[in-house]
């Protein structure tokens, strides 16, 4: 989960100072996707190659799954949250005291969400996700206290987004907590029509001049909510303004880049500054995968099945720049100004992009996925891609949880084989839900 802000001194070119000779060994080395002519005739086009090659078994998945949501409810509070809301690091200084709660609630929106994907829950489970979902829909919201730091804007998306996806869940129909979700749903809708910036899209920090209607956006703030705006209009039937929606896509469709990347915000001129810029795409790997698979449910028709795998080969092509700088501590100090909380965010939206593909090719690309996950697990069964902080350890193991359950889904619902003919995604959701 992305929660602090580009750097005004960006990662320049290191490249720049080093000898012709030393620059080609580098390239060759940070770059091998590009090598030669050869290497890229041979990249993978799709999952398929790897489908009958599975890096590990659907019982190591399944084992390391188990221990992730262990883990997940050995750290709930009573009161069904995860963490608390003052500061637990000291390296959160300088933000406003409700952003603390605002990120200790979208991480328990996600912990949610998690929980709310095991299939055939124990009594334990049952009951530690009702929990969760009742603080969520009770815990009081919090404000906007600065001018700049609106990272209520966090707690919104992903509380939003929560409601949404669970209110469309059989288990939550005809219940105490329908009602509780529902209601919590709109008010979380109020934050985020509140913050939509003046360019359509949503972001956690704002620039001058500070007025009520924020001012900056960012492409992955507002993709990561679109979908939950298009699910809550269409599927719930909610009030929602077609402009609303209309302004969100706009907004991600301008920050694509000719690369294949999308900017990280939307600038008068958009682009790339080195070979080392953060919107290359070795910096934009995640933001590939969540403004792709957000446009696809959005219904913009040049996201196809074809561009989604094209986001995915670069997203495993170049993911030494993820391991990289997964769990430093300084946001941005990586290759491309990549951070740290890139890393399950990125690997999340990787495992929805995966989702909206044909069934019969979504195991191949899990199975490339899933190792990548299971590496980071403690021992213990949680994870975390930047501090150690409660509200980061709960949404990096939340992030995780989801991605090895839709591994075990796409292995559970058929045989991998060829991917089907077919230049779209499918329209009939992720995971066929």
């Amino acid at each position: 989960m992305s929660f602090a802000s580009v750097s005004s001194h960006v990662v320049r070119l290191r490249a720049a100072k080093l000898g012709g000779r030393l620059l080609a060994c580098w390239v060759m080395c940070m770059y091998p996707c590009v090598s030669t002519a050869q290497d890229a005739q041979e990249t993978p086009q799709d999952g398929a190659i790897e489908q009958n090659k599975p890096f590990v078994s659907r019982e190591q998945v399944s084992e390391n799954l188990d221990r992730a949501v262990a883990f997940l409810i050995s750290e709930q509070n009573e009161d069904g949250s995860w963490g608390s809301k003052g500061p637990q690091s000291v390296f959160e200084g300088g933000f406003a005291l409700s952003t603390h709660a605002s990120w200790q609630l979208a991480a328990n929106a996600l912990a949610c969400s998690s929980l709310a994907g095991v299939k055939s829950p124990s009594k334990a489970e049952q009951a530690a996700l009702e929990k969760s979902v009742r603080f969520l829909c009770t815990v009081p919201l919090p404000k906007r206290d600065s001018d700049w730091d609106i990272d209520i804007v966090w707690s919104a998306v992903y509380g939003f987004s929560t409601c949404v996806e669970l209110l469309q869940l059989e288990a939550f129909q005809g219940k105490e907590l329908q009602t509780l979700l529902d209601s919590r749903g709109r008010e979380f809708l109020a934050v985020l029509l509140k913050h939509q910036a003046l360019s359509g899209g949503w972001a956690y920090y704002d620039d001058p001049p500070f007025t009520r209607t924020p001012t900056w956006a960012t492409s992955f703030t507002t993709a990561a909510v679109l979908p939950a705006l298009v699910d809550a209009k269409k599927v719930l039937g909610w009030d929602i303004k077609d402009r609303v929606i209309q302004r969100a896509v706009r907004y991600v469709e301008r920050c694509a880049l000719p690369n294949g990347a999308y900017a990280y915000d939307l600038q008068p001129s958009s682009g790339v500054g080195g070979i080392e810029h953060i919107n290359m795409v070795e910096g934009s790997l995640s933001r590939i995968q969540v403004c792709n698979w957000a446009l696809a449910r959005a219904g913009v028709k040049r996201i196809t099945a074809d561009r989604l795998r094209e986001g995915l080969n670069e997203f495993f092509c170049y993911h030494k720049f993820l391991d990289h700088v997964r769990t430093r501590p300084i946001p941005h100090e990586g290759f491309h100004a990549n951070a740290g909380y890139f890393y399950f965010f990125g690997h999340y939206y990787a495992a929805r992009a995966i989702g909206l593909l044909p069934a019969p090719e979504r195991a191949g690309w899990y199975q490339r996925l899933s190792p990548h996950l299971m590496k980071t697990q403690w021992k213990s069964g949680g994870a975390s891609d930047f501090l150690r902080t409660p509200y980061m350890v709960a949404a990096s193991t939340s992030f995780l949880i989801r991605g090895l359950q839709w591994d075990l889904d796409s292995r559970s619902t058929g045989k991998p084989s060829e991917p089907a003919d077919t230049d779209s995604p499918t329209t009939t959701g992720e995971q066929d839900q």
